[in-house]
């Protein structure tokens, strides 16, 4: 929550993306991992606790800017639930079921709509067929596209074949693998007939993003919203 505390309320940004995690007792959490370990001082699976066990713990007690100094632990950080952040931060969302086991997604569609989040939320998987459950269990919502077939379409729009019949409206996308830069201008023509989202991760350069906007991307997935504001403040000016 001070994470994004930080870049809603300093830096406007607009859009958070974050991953969602059930606990035992079937209460959907914000944490990237699986586990507890790298960022709180408890330890175990999230799908092992209850929320009432995970409320407990210090969500600032390993980070360190340096190395040396841990400027969050003791200051009442927590793990929230994602209701929490929904009723927080009127921005839009963008949501990663991260577990792989079915009953995450009725639950997390049950909380969108009890939040009348819906329409600014879009949410997805890395994993097809969790994203597939989720496409069933919310088909109103924005869904972006699981890694084998944002893979497909990309590969059909290099060979000039693809298709926008699709559920999935959103391609969160790295901008390079390997050697290879993915984002070109075949795929954001197609996007843009296709009537598709583009948002790329993970960058924090200032002049990538330059780029990047000038090349008319969707959304910039960052770790530096100060940056990325910045950039988009010289652009709206110009």
């Amino acid at each position: 929550m001070a994470a994004f505390r930080a870049a809603v309320e300093q830096y406007a940004t607009d859009m958070i993306e974050l991953d969602v995690h059930a606990t035992r007792d079937g209460e959907i959490v914000v944490a990237h991992d699986e586990t507890l370990e790298r960022c709180t001082d408890g330890e175990g699976a999230i799908a092992e606790r209850s929320f009432a066990e995970i409320e407990r713990l210090d969500a600032g007690y390993r980070f360190t800017p340096d190395g040396v100094t841990f400027p969050f632990r003791g200051l009442g950080l927590r793990i929230p639930r994602l209701s929490e952040v929904l009723a927080r931060f009127a921005v839009r969302l963008n949501v990663e079921i991260k577990p792989r086991t079915p009953g995450p997604e009725a639950l997390l569609a049950e909380i969108l709509r009890r939040a009348g989040a819906v329409e600014r939320v879009c949410v997805g998987s890395a994993d097809d067929e969790v994203a597939a459950r989720m496409v069933a269990a919310l088909p109103e919502a924005c869904h972006f596209y699981p890694t084998r077939a944002l893979t497909e379409v990309h590969h059909a729009i290099g060979s000039g074949v693809a298709s926008g019949d699709s559920p999935f409206l959103v391609l969160d996308m790295p901008l390079v693998l390997g050697d290879v830069r993915l984002l070109d201008e075949r795929l954001m023509a197609w996007a843009r007939g296709a009537g598709r989202w583009i948002n790329v991760w993970t960058i924090d350069d200032a002049d990538e993003m330059r780029r990047l906007v000038a090349q008319g991307v969707g959304g910039i997935m960052t770790d530096r919203p100060d940056r990325l504001r910045e950039v988009l403040g010289a652009v709206s000016s110009a």
